[in-house]
């Protein structure tokens, strides 16, 4: 992925040099922004095919282009400028607002386990209860998070550019980031009627890969939601670790910290291991705090509506 990243900033540094003296400069940090966000639109991607499952089939296209513009219009007309406007004056206050919509993203992804566990979501589903307003609105509400750490952590990379050049590297990033995570997102989800058309060839092979992937996509749309909620508790987690370790209270940071090296120095498989507790530790962190918001917010609220009844 982050070899595709590079080949299109390249592209795309050859327009900017028509208005940017310091074109190369720009493109280079560009491509060193997004290559550092990868991690993030890994998850992005994996988060939102959840949001077009039970959808009939000809409205997939529409409402993750939807999506997608909505997308866009949080990375350029809300985030990117208040980034900017925060990093210029009050850079201080980028943690605090970050660990708000992490935590809200860890709302969201415990949220969606509760479903699971409670049977709720499978009883909304027998119902037909599938609304695309909504469905795009709780989508690009949950990209809006995914969306602002990808761009603070591209800001965070070029921080040390001047004020324009920071500008147009993330406007960049922006639409880059964007095309490919709904680009790929618009591949997952129509690969099934790929299938089909490559099911009704005369090729024995390409018969074979089309009922291949009729099969397989619902299975795959089904480990990608899994993912997604995963990616929430994750990220949110996450956000949230580092928010209070820069914040001053390190010692949580420092006990998943240690537990890194305690897995590190493994030969061969130290790294992988290191990322993996980084990545339990996120999410535990993200299942915890988001469990308590949610029963704050559902759990407790019910059970005093159900004693009042």
């Amino acid at each position: 992925m982050a070899g595709g990243l590079v080949a299109l900033l390249d592209d795309i540094a050859a327009l900017v040099k028509l208005a940017a003296a310091s074109v190369d400069d720009v493109g280079a940090a560009a491509a060193k922004a997004s290559v550092k966000a990868t991690g993030v639109v890994v998850d992005d991607t994996a988060v939102t095919p959840r949001y077009v499952q039970g959808l009939a089939p000809e409205r997939e296209l529409p409402i993750i282009k939807r999506i997608a513009l909505g997308s866009l219009r949080n990375k350029l007309l809300i985030i990117l400028p208040v980034i900017m406007v925060l990093s210029q004056f009050v850079p201080w206050l980028l943690t605090p607002i970050l660990m708000v919509g992490g935590a809200y993203l860890a709302y969201e992804g415990a949220e969606k386990v509760w479903e699971i566990v409670s049977g709720h979501r499978e009883e909304e589903q027998e119902a037909g209860e599938v609304d695309e307003k909504s469905v795009v609105a709780g989508a690009i509400r949950t990209d809006f998070i995914l969306s602002a750490e990808i761009m603070v952590i591209a800001l965070n990379e070029v921080d040390t550019e001047p004020f324009l050049s920071r500008l147009v590297i993330l406007v960049i990033v922006a639409l880059l980031i964007t095309a490919l995570v709904y680009g790929v997102v618009g591949l997952i989800v129509k690969m099934d009627d790929v299938g089909l058309h490559l099911a009704g060839r005369e090729s024995g092979a390409a018969q074979r890969i089309g009922r291949g992937l009729v099969k397989g996509m619902p299975k795959l749309l089904s480990v990608l939601s899994t993912v997604g909620i995963a990616a929430m508790l994750w990220v949110g987690g996450h956000i949230l670790l580092v928010g209070v370790d820069e914040l001053g209270w390190h010692s949580l940071y420092d006990l998943v910290h240690h537990l890194e090296e305690g897995v590190s120095g493994v030969a061969g498989i130290g790294g992988f291991l290191a990322w993996v507790v980084n990545t339990l530790a996120s999410a535990l962190i993200g299942l915890v705090v988001g469990a308590i918001v949610v029963a704050v917010l559902h759990v407790v609220p019910r059970r005093k509506r159900a004693a009042a009844h």
